[in-house]
């Protein structure tokens, strides 16, 4: 019988030490809020947590997503956060006043500028905006990018899960959908949409981008 290939072993190690790409940028986040932390907006919360890891450092967190049953989970686990709350309106019937937004694994579900733009309107002036993003491989850059996390995914796997999950369960699995918009793509939206954007490429096959709303700028006479 003729041994696995090295994708086949890969994926088994993969499996037998899972870890969340998502939940791993939530340190990320947390290093990066804003000064003012009235309200923070996640918008497609998943199973809520980075609400709940949020909730200690704002007065007011809303959680959102087109998902019913990520809805349900969410409202779950924060059931005892009383500044926390969860809904199911779009990017779009949100009101403004937000001095976070934050976006994992959910910009490529959006129209990109739309949402870019939409995120400018929502924010008040040193408001951050934080997204953790996917997007397919477009560029010989892209593909290395993807093979170094193709690699470094298990060593990080032993490290976060050292002991091997021999149960097969997984979590109810997220709403999925395909990147289609490329790196250098998302980049120039950002540039052109929200100056001073900062994107950069990440391991787990993610890219982070991050963007201060300006201050406005007093006039003078």
């Amino acid at each position: 019988m003729r041994p696995p290939g090295p994708a086949a072993a890969l994926d088994a190690l993969n499996a037998r030490h899972p870890w969340s790409h998502n939940d791993h940028f939530h340190g990320w986040i947390l290093r990066r809020l804003p000064e003012h932390r009235r309200r923070a907006i996640d918008v497609g919360c998943g199973r809520g947590g980075l609400l709940a890891r949020m909730a200690p450092h704002f007065d007011e967190v809303l959680g959102t997503d087109s998902d019913a049953e990520m809805r349900h989970r969410s409202a779950e686990r924060c059931a005892g956060l009383p500044n926390v709350s969860v809904t199911g309106s779009p990017l779009s019937e949100l009101s403004p006043g937000a001095d976070l937004i934050t976006m994992v694994a959910v910009l490529h579900h959006l129209d990109l500028a739309d949402a870019l733009t939409r995120v400018s309107d929502l924010l008040d002036p040193g408001g951050r905006f934080l997204v953790v993003g996917l997007a397919p491989p477009a560029t010989l850059h892209d593909q290395l990018w993807n093979l170094v996390s193709a690699v470094t995914n298990p060593v990080i796997g032993l490290v976060k899960h050292p002991r091997p999950d021999r149960s097969g369960r997984q979590p109810p699995g997220f709403p999925v959908a395909d990147p289609t918009v490329p790196f250098d793509e998302v980049r120039a939206h950002a540039e052109s949409l929200l100056p001073g954007a900062t994107l950069t490429r990440r391991l787990a096959f993610r890219y982070t981008l991050e963007w201060t709303k300006p201050q406005r700028r007093h006039r003078t006479t």
